[in-house]
């Protein structure tokens, strides 16, 4: 499915992805290899075992990213000049191996550029580990800010 076009954005609009992922051990650690964050918290479970949280947490940074992607097919795939910005990033709970994510979008501003070519479009990105016993938990949230290509007839 090809990506969303400035003028298909609505603002208000809260736009489901269908894509989830459950995420291991082994995305964890590459991507802290990747990334050379060797923080053990991530890493290191005996480390681990003596926090809060009792065990290794996947990487928030991951997280973050793994929504951005998730969340590209429905809104920006082949549609954007580039990403501008990431802000108000927050995790309010931890991520644990084996949990699966979901995304959301809500297109939250739009405005064309100066010159009226392209479009700025804001997105408030949430994701939720998802659980069938329990509701789904915010475990991220961001507003991610994208530089999103017209139509040639907009």
């Amino acid at each position: 499915m090809a990506g969303r076009y400035f003028a298909e954005f609505t603002v208000g609009e809260t736009i489901e992805h269908k894509r989830r992922r459950t995420i291991s051990e082994s995305d964890n650690q590459r991507f802290c290899d990747m990334t050379m964050n060797q923080q053990p918290l991530h890493l290191d479970a005996m480390f681990a075992s003596e926090t809060q949280f009792g065990e290794r947490l996947v990487n928030g940074i991951y997280t973050m990213a793994l929504a951005v992607g998730i969340s590209i097919p429905e809104t920006t795939d082949g549609t954007i000049v580039a990403n501008l910005s990431y802000d108000n990033v927050s995790h309010p709970a931890p991520v644990f191996h084996g949990d699966t994510i979901r995304a959301q979008s809500t297109v939250t501003e739009k405005r064309e550029t100066s010159d009226g070519a392209r479009g700025v479009v804001t997105m408030h990105v949430e994701v939720f580990t998802v659980s069938p016993e329990a509701a789904d938990e915010l475990v991220c949230e961001f507003d991610r800010t994208v530089l999103s290509l017209k139509r040639s007839s907009q």
